[in-house]
């Protein structure tokens, strides 16, 4: 009965990239929803068109970007809030991590968990961000800091757990 298991390996895979397709694009439509709600709703704002854009790179479908400008255009998204949080990571590295929650306590509790997990810990506001400089919604490193390779390595096992939290939008680092 040769080839009896191929439609199970081909529904893993699936489920997969399903899985990490969907994470993306909930990312998406909630940045989405919040900039639509700044623009009510007008899909012209420059905000709101640079969000659509970024979503469609990911090739996040035209239904679910629709969706998402009428959520933010209705209200439904009264209680989304922005969130950032400055880090101190390995070796000195500085983090920003940004997001968008409807639960701020949850969601600071989180990122602290995540930090303390892997060794890092959450810094005072202005602590981290001198070493960044604000280029619209991005945040660009001013001075990179080398770091040892276990210390890349520690600083790539945080972003990526910080990365797996549904709140978390982005984490800029400054590390080399």
């Amino acid at each position: 009965m040769s080839g009896h298991n191929k439609w199970s390996k081909i529904k893993h895979k699936k489920e997969a990239t399903d899985s990490a397709k969907s994470k993306v694009f909930g990312k998406f439509s909630k940045l989405i929803a919040v900039e639509s709600k700044k623009a009510a709703g007008n899909v012209d704002s420059p905000g709101l068109r640079s969000a659509i854009d970024q979503a469609k790179a990911v090739s996040m479908p035209s239904d679910n970007i629709d969706r998402a400008v009428k959520k933010g255009a209705g209200g439904d998204t009264a209680n989304m809030e922005e969130v950032m949080y400055e880090a101190y990571g390995p070796g000195g590295s500085a983090l920003i991590i940004t997001g968008l929650t409807d639960n701020k306590n949850r969601t600071s509790a989180e990122v602290k968990h995540t930090l303390s997990k892997y060794g890092a810990e959450l810094a005072a506001q202005g602590a981290a961000s001198w070493a960044f400089t604000r280029d619209g919604a991005e945040w660009k490193a001013g001075a990179a800091v080398p770091l040892s390779d276990d210390d890349g390595e520690k600083l790539g096992n945080i972003i990526e757990a910080l990365e797996e939290n549904d709140d978390v939008q982005n984490v800029y680092t400054n590390a080399d």
